[in-house]
């Protein structure tokens, strides 16, 4: 069994399963902070939203890139994915700190593409730190 496991395709496709599932459970504790529901607004087309749900899942896939890059388990991976993660989502709501003229959320969900975008390169970037840590 322990051959199995050395198997690129077996690691890879592991790998992928992993961090699939993961970002699905993510994507769910997003949506459960946001104020507006994600693929409702998507589907409405509001670009703002689109936006910053895929600077999200654009975050969250360069995070488990880095951790798979680094370590040898599924579960290290797994563990740093984790922590990542939160650090992501503690980068959103510094972000909405940081803004108190608004809320983050709000301007989002009336379609704020300027906010939207800016809620996108935050995630985006913060990955990169995020994932150069890792």
């Amino acid at each position: 069994m322990n051959h199995f496991w050395k198997n690129e395709y077996v690691l890879t496709a592991g790998y992928y399963s992993v961090a699939v599932l993961c970002m699905i459970v993510f994507l769910a504790i997003f949506e459960l902070v946001t104020k507006y529901r994600n693929w409702e607004e998507i589907k409405k087309g509001n670009l703002s939203v689109a936006m910053a749900t895929g600077g999200k899942i654009f975050g969250v896939a360069n995070i488990f890139r880095h951790t798979i890059l680094q370590h040898d388990s599924l579960i290290t991976m797994v563990g740093w994915g984790v922590f990542g993660f939160v650090l992501l989502l503690a980068g959103y709501f510094i972000f909405e700190f940081l803004t108190p003229g608004f809320r983050i959320d709000d301007e989002i969900e009336k379609d704020n593409r300027a906010v939207g975008f800016l809620s996108l390169v935050i995630s985006v970037g913060l990955s990169y730190i995020i994932g150069a840590g890792i």
